[in-house]
């Protein structure tokens, strides 16, 4: 695509601001369902940059990719095709906590992405930095760029990542920049505060990155790579341009980029001493996070190094896991050990680890501090409930993590250019997926440090079993044609043969004399035995349909229990409904209301400072507005 002439009475349908995984995710999803869009980022050259660890997935973030894979998303392809080792977590447990992990390529992820965008119909990409807004009555209607020049739209997705009045610490030494060594987005802030928009500030960090040649591997635990990987994206249902749609349009060249389900690298375990925590309490003094210079709150799940010392003082060591950049770089990622350090100190720390005492750093770790906008100031959509027509998407948000930022972009994007097209929003419920859980969470809840998915934050994750997505959301592919008609009969065709299949299993009888069905719940898995047509079925089908019948029981509890919350999310609250009106609401109560605007009484129960006794008066006085509406169409 090429730069067309764009004025305010010939806007693109959608801007996207910022190319991190929430930007692409949201301008792919945005260009997929018809709408002309407009990419707009600081740095062509850092599209889809993996700015802390290269890796994808994990515990409650794994489910994620496969559900943004499902809602037609690049996330999930793009971890597989450029993944150069997979691990599947939690295999002593039950499948619904299972989560598929990959450490990918770093430039292989980031260059594919970029190539993805390139291609993409309906999407134009152009370097320019956004720093500011175009609002006319309260309703976004482009942006403004540091060039001097705009661009109108007639929705904008925001996605700054930690950009947004961002600066990076090391010590006692602070620049500006959202990453080290890059820029900072500072028109903005000044622009959402203009027009009603609440900032707060908070931080995250990154470790150290080492020279792997200067590392002595000898005598440290080897993290090998699983031998029958579980892939993030659904394969069974793609046809091969689907599923190649990059690699067979143009030469990939980048070594272990295109072997799919390749396990190219291992990864090392070691973990900090007494020295370690010996140099850093002594030097707490010269952290900015403990000297003030940092207010922004940080990540309780992924603590830097001083604070795990300071927090879990009676512990003796701490994990630190060795994680290669790539397969063309001798770059290492050392998870576990995130600080903001001065640079002299990271090195005593650094050589204080066994396997690291001649380490080289190659890139200092660093801290960022940047704002967010707290997400209770967004509809379900992700739309601003303050300026019609603006989006708002990832760590702009207040979380942590590619997974949930790509997913905030999908939902976004989606959204973003339904409303440009005139068309009813898409939304994702908590009872339907870890998306749904993820924006209700966001939106409903607000964050008090940067959020993170745990699968704990699922009441329905039994439901959630990540190859369970492409099922679990028919409906809503039938409904918003979120894929080819060839996909979405593939899907349905497999979910006909799940049905059959269970009931196949819970009808015949094994040679054991007992059903089918019935040997998958009292026997080891090595010990399972199945009709000979059952080992022809896609690997998907097969999975799904003995995870089915596993926990029937269980999934029977919580279906039911599902619907139970999808009565009450059913009930809608309109969105001028006047709660400073009703009697018995407490202020508090009023406050929150009228802050966040529920779209469903399901929501309202959810809020911090609404309890039962409020939600019991607001359905008997939703009840009689919505019966007086009736009566008043009639």
């Amino acid at each position: 695509m090429t730069l067309r002439v764009n004025t305010p009475k010939t806007p693109y349908d959608v801007i996207v601001c910022g190319a991190g995984h929430a930007g692409c995710e949201a301008a792919i999803a945005a260009s997929k369902q018809g709408a002309d869009v407009l990419l707009l980022t600081g740095n062509l050259d850092t599209i889809a940059q993996m700015s802390c660890n290269p890796a994808i997935g994990g515990q409650g973030k794994g489910q994620i990719v496969c559900e943004i894979d499902a809602l037609g998303g690049e996330m999930a392809l793009n971890a597989d095709f450029t993944a150069i080792q997979f691990k599947l977590l939690n295999t002593s447990k039950g499948k619904a906590v299972q989560a598929p992990r990959a450490q990918c390529d770093k430039k292989a992820y980031q260059l594919r992405m970029k190539h993805v965008l390139e291609q993409q119909p309906n999407l134009t990409l152009f370097q320019a930095m956004v720093d500011g807004l175009i609002v006319e009555n309260s309703s976004c209607k482009g942006v403004t760029t540091s060039m001097g020049f705009s661009f109108y739209g007639k929705t904008v997705v925001v996605t700054t990542g930690t950009f947004l009045q961002a600066s990076t610490h090391i010590g006692q030494s602070k620049s500006e920049g959202g990453r080290l060594g890059d820029h900072t987005a500072k028109g903005l802030s000044s622009h959402f505060i203009k027009h009603g928009i609440k900032l707060n500030r908070f931080k995250t960090g990154t470790p150290p990155r080492l020279l792997g040649n200067s590392i002595n591997f000898n005598g440290l635990a080897v993290q090998s790579g699983d031998s029958d990987p579980t892939k993030f994206a659904f394969y069974d249902s793609r046809t091969d341009t689907e599923m190649f749609h990059v690699e067979q349009n143009r030469r990939w060249p980048i070594k272990g980029s295109h072997v799919l389900g390749s396990n190219l690298v291992k990864c090392f375990l070691t973990s900090t001493t007494s020295t370690t925590h010996k140099l850093i309490n002594d030097n707490l003094h010269l952290s900015p996070l403990y000297k003030g210079d940092i207010i922004g709150t940080g990540p309780r799940y992924c603590p830097s190094i001083e604070d795990k010392v300071v927090r879990f003082s009676n512990k003796d060591s701490h994990r630190i896991h060795l994680e290669p950049e790539g397969v063309n770089t001798d770059e290492w990622y050392i998870n576990g050990l995130s600080t903001c350090l001065p640079f002299n100190i990271q090195q005593k720390v650094i050589q204080s680890i066994p396997g690291l005492e001649d380490a080289m750093i190659i890139r200092p770790a660093y801290a960022v501090e940047y704002d967010y906008a707290p997400p209770t100031q967004l509809k379900l959509s992700l739309e601003s409930l303050l300026v019609d027509s603006l989006f708002f998407a990832g760590q702009i948000n207040g979380t942590s993590g590619y997974e949930e930022a790509g997913a905030q972009g999908l939902i976004a994007g989606i959204n973003a250019s339904r409303k440009a097209l005139e068309l009813e929003s898409f939304e994702i419920l908590r009872n339907e997926g870890y998306i749904g859980v993820l924006i209700d969470d966001l939106t409903t809840k607000g964050v008090t440090e940067p959020y993170r998915m745990l699968t704990s934050r699922a009441e329905h994750r039994l439901l959630f079993n990540h190859g369970s997505a492409e099922y679990r959301f028919l409906s809503k592919f039938e409904t918003y044609n979120l894929h080819s008609p060839s996909r979405r009969e593939n899907i349905r065709n497999q979910l006909k043969s799940v049905k059959t299949w269970i009931n196949i299993l819970e009808t015949n009888k094994a040679s054991s004399g007992i059903t089918y069905a019935h040997q998958i719940k009292s026997v080891s898995t090595s010990e399972l035995t199945f009709p000979e047509s059952f080992y022809n079925l896609p690997r998907s089908v097969k999975e799904e349909v003995i995870y089915r019948i596993t926990y029937e029981g269980y999934l029977k509890r919580e279906i039911t229990a599902a619907k139970r919350i999808k009565n009450a999310e059913n009930f809608v609250i309109p969105s001028s409904f006047p709660y400073t009106t009703l009697p018995g609401l407490r202020t508090e109560c009023i406050e929150k209301l009228n802050q966040i605007k529920p779209s469903t009484l399901g929501q309202a129960s959810r809020i911090s400072g609404v309890n039962p006794a409020d939600i019991s008066i607001l359905h008997i006085y939703l009840e009689r507005f919505n019966k007086l509406s009736k009566d008043d169409s009639d």
